[in-house]
């Protein structure tokens, strides 16, 4: 009596057989039975829908012999592949139809997306399957059955003391474990702290995530800018009233670049004279080319900066793990906000990322991405260079996107060919505060090179180029 469960609406009039065929037939043509799907066995679907066994045989039978369906002993009664998509052509070539069911939308749809360039988001192929998973045995063995219960706000501490470890060896912060904070990305770290620094104003960088800041407002925050060059945020131009500044010091986003050093020691001079906190979203912290490694703020002053990181570009947003690196004295509030509670990362993806910090493979992971993200970022600089010479390709010496700085005037046809060619990518004037003061870095383009899977990057590239010479000039 075992079986896949089918919803089938059976309430049209005539026999029960004559439903039950029609309310397949529809079920084909909308795509809830793709192609290749097995049905339930007659015994299972008539005990579900309370019809005669024989009843659902006969309508498998008609269907078998339309063609909708087929049958082989040994592996059951199947959607007939082809079946569907024939039926929609036919449907879409007849006069006067107007068909629009969600199969043709999404096959016909005018801004389809051929090649992903959205920054931010890692190639979901790249993901170390089998080193996460002989991490995730070995934590599961390892685990004690306390860690499956009810988990501490804080997170589980195989994970906080493999944090703490990490980061000072990579990034240089200085904390322990009593002082992280296990959460599921910057956007949630945000939302929290955004609860327990008790202040009307956060100072952000005048270019950065439209989302960061919105998530900021809702929690009644106000988020005046900070100018922006090429050194990164200029702190000494810090709104007065201000009460903490979120920056991204290791690769300012979107624009690249680190924090100038001079600038790392006037923004925790800020915060000591004023009383202020220095919130450090460590974008693309890990992934540097060309430069030595930029150690974090955090680690000159703990007590006046939280430090945030994720693994969402490293491994997988998925995963849904981020962590803070708090000051003393914001560590108990922000457990308190989070709550006793833990709804947002699962306790057994913590203790196998715990596991893949401690036996290195993080680590080898994170230096085998790099050196493909190089290669990756080397090839979108020689084909612009080749193709569209007027394109001027900026904050490459980290993290994984670029930026092309166009000719004045150019961004809004760049995006517009773009989106003409099946190229998904973002124009730089979309990440501006709107207030932010002049002058405003040049038009441009930010262009993530990590998403697309390796059989679709030269495409990629080559589409993208066609775009630019298209809306720019390949001289300009």
């Amino acid at each position: 009596m075992l079986g896949n469960d089918l919803h089938l609406d059976l309430t049209a009039a005539g026999s029960r057989r004559a439903a039950l065929i029609g309310a397949l037939r529809e079920a084909v043509r909308d795509g809830r039975l793709a192609p290749g799907t097995r049905l339930p066995p007659y015994r299972s679907l008539a005990a579900d829908l309370g019809i005669a066994r024989n009843t659902v045989a006969d309508a498998y039978t008609e269907l078998v012999a339309e063609g909708w369906l087929t049958a082989r002993q040994g592996s059951g009664t199947r959607v007939a592949e082809g079946v569907a998509e024939a039926w929609l052509t036919a449907r879409r070539d007849r006069p006067g139809t107007g068909t629009a069911d969600a199969r043709t939308l999404r096959a016909d749809a005018p801004a389809a997306v051929t090649y992903d360039l959205v920054q931010g988001k890692p190639d979901p192929g790249a993901f170390p399957r089998g080193a996460w998973l002989a991490s995730a045995r070995q934590a599961l063995t390892r685990a004690p059955h306390e860690a499956l219960g009810v988990g501490d706000p804080r997170g589980r501490i195989e994970l906080r003391r493999a944090l703490s470890a990490y980061l000072a060896r990579v990034r240089g912060v200085r904390t322990g474990p009593e002082r992280i904070v296990v959460c599921s990305g910057t956007a949630h770290a945000l939302r929290l702290l955004a609860r327990v620094v008790r202040t009307g104003t956060w100072a952000v960088e005048a270019y950065g995530l439209p989302f960061h800041r919105g998530l900021l407002a809702e929690a009644g925050v106000g988020t005046p800018p900070v100018p922006v060059d090429d050194e990164g945020a200029r702190v000494g131009e810090i709104p007065a009233g201000a009460g903490a500044v979120l920056l991204t010091p290791a690769h300012q986003f979107p624009t690249g670049g680190p924090l100038h050093p001079e600038r790392r020691a006037g923004v925790l001079e800020w915060a000591r004279r004023s009383g202020g906190i220095v919130v450090e979203d460590d974008y693309d912290g890990e992934f540097r080319y060309d430069r030595r490694p930029v150690g974090a703020v955090q680690g000159l002053d703990p007590e006046r900066t939280v430090f945030l990181g994720s693994v969402s570009k490293s491994l997988s947003p998925a995963l849904r793990i981020g962590w803070m690196c708090l000051p003393t004295a914001l560590v108990d509030g922000v457990v308190a906000a989070k709550g006793e509670r833990e709804p947002y990362a699962s306790a057994v993806e913590q203790l196998t990322l715990a596991d893949f910090l401690d036996s290195g493979a993080y680590d080898r992971h994170v230096r085998r991405m790099r050196q493909r993200h190089r290669q990756r970022r080397d090839r979108l600089v020689t084909a612009l260079s080749e193709r569209v010479p007027s394109v001027r390709v900026t904050g490459i010496a980290a993290g994984l996107h670029a930026v092309l700085e166009l000719p004045a005037g150019t961004e809004t046809a760049a995006l517009a060919a773009a989106a003409r060619h099946g190229v998904a990518v973002e124009g730089l004037a979309s990440y501006r505060h709107p207030d932010a003061p002049g002058p405003t870095h040049p038009d441009g383009l930010v262009v993530g090179y990590a998403t697309p899977p390796e059989r679709l990057y030269g495409a990629a590239l080559d589409a993208l180029c066609s775009a630019l010479a298209e809306a720019v000039g390949p001289r300009g």
